[in-house]
């Protein structure tokens, strides 16, 4: 479709290349450990979870044109869902 994919996340570089080693994703992944890209983008945030708090990413997806503007953003995306929306907001 004429698309770059890319992930970001906080991990470490070493951390995501052991996971792209297991699960052969097939785009780059790009570390974001002080989380400057997740702040700019308000995917940092509070979450709770069993009644605890704490501070992480909301899984999100942004497809971006090529000039940089965000053409659609999905927050609290699931992995599943994650392409099949992609794909569907390309469309059109």
């Amino acid at each position: 479709m004429n698309t770059s994919v890319v992930g970001i996340s906080t991990d470490t570089p070493a951390t995501q290349k052991k996971f792209d080693e297991t699960y052969g994703l097939g785009f780059p992944l790009l570390s974001d450990q002080h989380h400057v890209i997740a702040d700019n983008y308000g995917v940092w945030q509070e979450k709770k979870m069993y009644g605890k708090r704490s501070v992480g990413i909301v899984r999100s997806s942004f497809l971006i044109d090529e000039k940089g503007l965000i053409m659609e953003a999905s927050y609290k995306i699931s992995p599943k869902d994650t392409v099949p929306r992609a794909k569907e907001a390309l469309s059109r």
